[in-house]
């Protein structure tokens, strides 16, 4: 083990046995020396980040093995509650076996997705895709894993475009989706022929690549975090180590408001806090989406800056259970948006983001997120959301831990 890789793995260690509110404890002495060392990747250090040479873990995205055996143990169990959510993925419009995918060759999605030329449709069909992976990977019956595999096929074999203002984020949102999808598929015994699955990634590579490889920085900060998760997810699903580690790279450092320091400040504000409620949980699920893709990767990004993108739940789940939370005036990058107050526009309206992060952050890291806490298990069973790859109840409660991760 090379000296760097040992000081990475004494900097997570001693991180994950302090708590998110005792970090400022040590900020002297010899734990400052140590917990500032820059670690690969790391805004702080010099060095190039140094892309790896290690195999992708296959499926890798949201779901591996082991954590699909577990959810099927408990459903063979019929054990709460995840019997309870996989009646609601069951009972999902999109879950069902009649569902008709509707493919564009030319899809355009303009700001606020007015005008609205198949845009709708790629997000509902992405959304049918990965249920009705999901219900194969976890029931084992044929004719789901034939129907995802017909979604998949229907856009890979028509799609010749995207475009309109909204376009970096409609792939940014929609693909991640895709591949979880198709992630599902292809490293199972579905039989997805292999010229089909060619099609598929040629859609990623010359369709979806060209649009999100330079992210947004300007935009407010939902924008980079969706393009972030479908970087990875892309980069995993095409067994591409350069653009996953693209990705890895703009979310430590990235220029743009996206980049979780620049969306998450020291006490956990977002850069949209003073937009609105439900931005920011946009931009908090898929920069939390992307943190466990590469944690299946064996790359710790929840960890990354002291625990930011905890810092960033506590602070939103806390506002939107009515308690009051600091702000200070945000400037986003290059000055485009300029907040003074915190918004309460869609306070107290929840997304289906909390339940893979309390996972993550109380059980395979045993910190204490109580208000993340309280809004998961309000929400529990966690169901779905157009913009969100979510279920998380069914598919993260309960997990087995697993622990190779470097940070």
């Amino acid at each position: 083990m090379t000296r760097e890789s040992s000081l990475a793995r004494i900097k997570t260690s001693i991180l994950t046995f302090i708590p998110l509110n005792m970090r400022s404890i040590f900020s002297s002495g010899f734990f400052a020396v140590l917990l500032t060392l820059p670690l690969m990747g790391d805004p702080q250090s010099d060095e190039p980040d140094i892309v790896r040479a290690e195999p992708f873990v296959h499926p890798g995205l949201l779901h591996s093995q082991e954590d699909l055996a577990f959810t099927r143990s408990k459903l063979t169990e019929q054990s709460e509650p995840w019997q309870t959510a996989w009646t609601a993925l069951c009972q999902s419009e999109q879950s069902s076996l009649d569902y008709t995918p509707r493919p564009r060759a030319h899809v355009i999605r303009g700001a606020r997705n007015n005008p609205d030329q198949g845009s709708s449709d790629f997000t509902q069909d992405g959304g049918a895709a990965y249920n009705h992976a999901l219900q194969w990977a976890l029931s084992g019956k044929k004719a789901h894993a034939e129907k995802a595999m017909e979604i998949l096929n229907a856009w890979s074999f028509t799609l010749e475009s995207i475009g309109g203002h909204d376009a970096k984020l409609l792939v940014g949102m929609d693909g991640v989706i895709y591949c979880n999808a198709a992630e599902l598929i292809r490293h199972s015994d579905a039989d997805w022929p292999a010229e089909e699955q060619a099609r598929f990634e040629r859609m990623l590579r010359e369709i979806f690549y060209p649009l999100i490889k330079d992210f947004y920085p300007s935009a407010n900060g939902n924008w980079d975090a969706a393009m972030i998760q479908t970087m990875l997810a892309m980069g995993v699903f095409l067994d591409d180590r350069p653009m996953f580690e693209r990705a890895l790279h703009y979310f430590r450092a990235g220029e743009g408001n996206g980049a979780v320091n620049n969306y998450l400040n020291e006490f956990g504000q977002c850069q949209e806090s003073g937009r609105d409620q439900l931005h920011v949980q946009m931009g908090l699920g898929f920069l939390g989406v992307a943190c466990e893709i590469a944690w299946k990767q064996g790359v710790d990004l929840y960890g990354f800056s002291n625990n930011r993108l905890a810092t960033g739940f506590e602070y939103t789940a806390k506002y939107n259970l009515g308690e009051e939370v600091p702000f200070k005036r945000f400037r986003s990058y290059q000055g485009r948006y300029d907040y003074s107050e915190i918004s309460d526009r869609g306070r107290g309206r929840f997304r289906p983001i909390y339940e893979r992060i309390v996972h993550h952050y109380t059980k395979r890291r045993d910190l204490e997120l109580p208000w993340s806490v309280k809004v998961a298990e309000q929400q529990r069973p966690e169901g779905a959301h157009e913009q969100h790859a979510s279920w998380g109840t069914l598919t993260s409660f309960g997990v087995p831990l697993t622990d190779e991760v470097t940070p």
